[in-house]
């Protein structure tokens, strides 16, 4: 079989001289021509630490598809910094950005008839919209991931993206001076490189690594470090070899290996986003992944990763100690992974990480032994009842217990709710409640980073709970609840709580419940109305209009 499956479309049809025209112009030459064509999409923009040295890692990558005999041809898609937008309404933008990511690399890819696909990703939204459309594709391809941020340090506090967040309630709550609120900001983000925790970026890289996707080591592997480097050498010759296999990402994002990588996401204390990516991710290959998986695995593999932003590491330290295929390898030694999955070295994940470092419980603790896990089964649970028919999404770490009883303290929106910390409204024991913020309310279900991580800063994270139909950063950490479904917006039960009413949330149950009695809801449900649309034109009321709930992954291309 030819390298230049697609592109031969345009290069060798005699019928097509304005296409073959174009390509001369270029720069190819007649045996360029006869080469199969490349993609290599960037993420790259100036205006973020995660993406601002993409273009760079994409021109290398770029020199290795060239060096390998094949034509390597760079384009660019968007990004939106979550860090940036996130506690703005600009945040409304962040998971609208998968779908814009992921149509405009399929509408790239698919004009101009390119064999193959390299994704040179960074920030949260980057990672599984590149992988959106491999899946659509179907065409040889591989993601490398950016890479991870150094942490940072003040005063001899080391730092990361979520410091500069928790420092605003600490300053709220007047526990935190001028000198050391800026120089917490100031020095919270050193160079490039995404948010160092087990946050979203993270967490997709490291799902996406096992997956099959990603080389091994991208997900772990420095963004500012010779090893980065070398992978984006790397991937020239492996784009090579998958072309030469015609092994495409529908041979290896198999159900198998979705399992391997909702078990590594549990294993490492990953994002809650993880749920609404992998199930999205599942869809564009004809995979179907729901909640319940997420559940099933949660509750037979247990937290093992010290990580951030409950525990105590960062991305840089799981490198230090192995990197991913390590704990892969362990995870595999323990039975909680399909070693047979295909992935884009034309190897099985057993061969793959046959040779990675073993994990010594005795010289490092940023991975526990199963034995001695951080919590015993996983941390991200899947809640249902009268608040969340369709389901709704907890991220229980176990440091704040696994059952919450409390009064609601309501607010239409996360600015209502600063307002209200600012006010001395929240008070332990509140189950605060933010809504309207869902995938259509909001529209574009926004993070709610900053009011936990304000709530955390304040000193209440212990002792109240949150639920939204928005969602939560990877930085969240407390106990939260959110993709609550249906959502406010579509008449779900949370758009008829009020103030001072009982919520009980039961994570060893999986329940989530309103204590209010049925007749009283008929009522606020007869009386309430529907509110307009927040938007009247733009990208915003397109997704509004197309968007599917939480528990279908938040996707835009069903009909």
């Amino acid at each position: 079989m030819p390298l230049n499956k697609y592109s031969r479309t345009i290069t060798q049809d005699p019928t097509l001289p304005a296409s073959q025209a174009m390509l001369y112009g270029i720069g190819l030459t007649e045996h360029d021509l006869t080469k199969a064509q490349v993609g290599i999409v960037s993420t790259g923009f100036d205006g973020n630490t995660c993406n601002m040295h993409l273009n760079k890692l994409a021109q290398e990558v770029k020199t290795a598809v060239w060096d390998n005999e094949l034509v390597g041809l760079v384009f660019n898609t968007i990004g939106v910094s979550d860090g940036i937008s996130n506690g703005t309404e600009g945040m409304r933008y962040s998971l609208v950005s998968r779908e814009i990511i992921a149509d405009s690399i399929e509408a790239v890819c698919n004009a101009h008839y390119y064999d193959g696909l390299i994704a040179v990703v960074g920030c949260d939204k980057n990672m599984p919209g590149s992988l959106i459309a491999m899946g659509r594709l179907n065409r040889p391809s591989i993601m490398v991931y950016g890479g991870t941020i150094a942490g940072g340090n003040w005063k001899g506090k080391e730092l990361n993206i979520v410091s500069a967040f928790e420092a605003l309630g600490e300053k709220l709550a007047n526990k935190l001076s001028d000198e050391d609120y800026k120089g917490i900001i100031q020095h919270a983000c050193p160079g490039a490189g995404a948010c160092g925790g087990m946050y979203t970026a993270n967490t997709m890289a490291s799902a996406i690594e096992v997956l099959g996707m990603a080389l091994p080591y991208s997900s772990s592997n420095p963004a500012l470090s010779q090893e980065k480097s070398k992978e984006c050498h790397e991937a020239g010759k492996a784009i090579f070899n998958l072309l030469k296999l015609d092994l495409k990402p529908r041979d290896i994002m198999t159900r198998k290996a979705f399992e391997n990588a909702i078990t590594v996401v549990m294993a490492l204390g990953g994002s809650t986003n993880a749920v609404l990516h992998l199930i999205a991710m599942a869809k564009a290959v004809g995979v179907s992944i729901t909640q319940e998986d997420f559940q099933t695995l949660s509750d037979k593999t247990p937290v093992l990763g010290d990580l951030k932003p409950s525990g105590k590491y960062l991305m840089g330290d799981v490198h230090r100690v192995g990197g991913v295929p390590s704990v892969m390898r362990y995870l595999l030694e323990k039975g909680f992974l399909h070693g047979d999955c295909i992935t884009v070295t034309g190897k099985t994940v057993e061969e793959n990480v046959a040779h990675a470092h073993k994990l010594n419980f005795h010289e490092q603790d940023v991975i526990r032994p199963v034995e001695q896990p951080i919590k015993s089964t996983g941390h991200i649970q899947i809640l249902y009842g009268n608040l969340a028919e369709k389901g709704s999404v907890a991220k229980i770490s176990g440091k704040e217990g696994n059952v919450f009883q409390g009064k609601a303290r309501v607010f239409n929106g996360e600015f209502e709710l600063i307002d209200g910390i600012q006010n001395g409204k929240v008070k332990e024991g509140d189950v605060v409640v933010i809504r309207y913020v869902g995938p259509k309310g909001a529209p574009g279900m926004p993070e709610m980073l900053k009011p936990t991580s304000a709530i955390m800063g304040t000193g209440l994270g212990k002792h109240v709970a949150l639920i939204t139909d928005g969602r939560f950063s990877g930085g969240t950490h407390g106990f939260v609840v959110g993709h609550i479904t249906p959502e406010a917006f579509d008449g779900g039960i949370l758009a008829l709580v009020e103030d001072g009413d009982e919520i009980e949330i039961d994570a060893t149950k999986h329940e989530i419940n309103l204590r209010v009695d049925d007749a009283a809801l008929a009522k606020r449900k007869a009386d309430w109305k529907q509110p307009a649309l927040r938007v009247k034109s733009g990208v915003l009321l397109k997704y509004a209009k197309q968007v599917k709930t939480a528990a279908d992954g938040c996707v835009t291309d069903e009909a």
